[in-house]
């Protein structure tokens, strides 16, 4: 078992001839999120530094410390508080998001915080005033940004290989016909559970980024499963300002899986298969740091061009590592945060307004 009390403080780093001290990071949450994406992500980033772990629980702090020995291990948020860090990340259950977030805020420390920000765009709106009012960076994990697959249809959609894009199809799909457990299923709409918010965070996000603001917004939401308290099979349309509608999917009961991505525009078309291996590669111990890393291979390339004349086109790397990359160049003052909080406002509204849709049997416009 790992030692039930927290490593003694150490100094903070001093900087060297060969540039500055790595920043030092503060991690609370050690579960998947925490574990398998930020931990990782943050240790094999250049000018970071992982410097605490914050979990109460006993066997993740015993993995932790395996893990990462370097960093120490803390019982609860509030040991984080007077430790002056240079960056905390929220990994915890949704519904403590925006708690922590504003105490690390107030505390005197930037903030990233794990998608979805907040339960409501009133909460994520009020936090991102906070962090601009005491000049900290705040920013949003939203790592689906960088998939290799999202990454080419950005470069598609951007170039014009397409044409006018009319429509975006986008799935997460898998099939989980047995409950899992755990908050994530959980139908209290302040745990932010169900998978609007778990996989929609980041199809609605995508879309966004992609086509711009969304106008009005359709939506149904279904509780496919025996037990299941949370939305288990959701499907969402946007139609954004620039005329482009966002068809979205995400399900946990799909027995067979649908195109990842299927972009329609007015010269050719886009469609891929199969989730970015990135996720994969960090369940299994993999880091940015091997070789071969955000790879897809060629049999898995998506198809590009139109009826009876598709070619294979090759899928950019995946790159999570950029995230954290861009939040160590934000805390130095070289960039913006890569996810500006707004943007994540902007997506709650649209999830909100998905509830109200599904709720309601009506399109919202926002």
């Amino acid at each position: 078992m790992a030692n039930s009390t927290p490593n003694p403080t150490p100094a903070p780093a001093a900087g060297t001839q060969d540039g500055p001290a790595p920043l030092r990071v503060g991690l609370i949450g050690y579960g998947l999120a925490g574990a398998v994406f930020h931990a990782p992500l943050i240790t094999t980033t250049p000018g970071l530094r992982l410097d605490a772990v914050v979990t109460a629980n006993p066997e993740r702090r015993e993995q932790a410390a395996a893990r990462h020995p370097q960093a120490r291990l803390l019982s609860s948020p509030e040991e984080l508080w007077p430790l002056g860090l240079d960056l905390v990340v929220i990994a915890s259950p949704n519904r403590t998001h925006i708690p922590l977030a504003t105490a690390a805020l107030q505390a005197g420390m930037p903030v990233v915080v794990d998608k979805p920000l907040a339960a409501t765009a009133a909460e994520g709106a009020e936090l991102a005033g906070l962090a601009e009012s005491r000049g900290l960076p705040l920013s949003v994990f939203q790592n689906r940004r960088w998939d290799g697959d999202f990454l080419t249809v950005s470069e598609l959609v951007r170039s014009g290989r397409l044409g006018r894009v009319h429509r975006f199809e986008s799935r997460f799909e898998r099939w989980r016909p047995q409950l899992k457990g755990g908050w994530r299923e959980l139908g209290d709409p302040a745990e932010a559970g169900g998978l609007l918010y778990d996989l929609g965070s980041h199809l609605v996000d995508q879309a966004l980024t992609l086509f711009g603001p969304a106008t009005s917004v359709y939506a149904e939401l279904d509780v496919r499963r025996g037990g299941a308290a949370a939305d288990d099979d959701t499907f969402v349309a946007l139609t954004h300002a620039n005329g482009t509608r966002s068809h979205l999917w995400m399900s946990a009961t799909a027995a067979e899986l649908g195109p990842r991505f299927r972009v329609l525009g007015s010269e050719a078309a886009y469609t891929s298969w199969g989730l970015d291996g990135q996720e994969d590669a960090l369940r299994a111990g993999r880091t940015p740091a091997d070789e071969g890393w955000g790879v897809t291979p060629a049999a898995m390339f998506g198809q590009l061009g139109a009826v009876d004349d598709y070619v294979a086109h090759p899928t950019l790397h995946g790159a999570y590592e950029r995230y954290y990359a861009g939040v160590a160049a934000a805390l130095r003052g070289q960039a913006p945060v890569p996810v500006e909080p707004r943007d994540a406002v902007a997506a709650l509204k649209v999830l909100e307004a998905a509830r109200q849709s599904a709720a309601e049997a009506r399109t919202v416009s926002l």
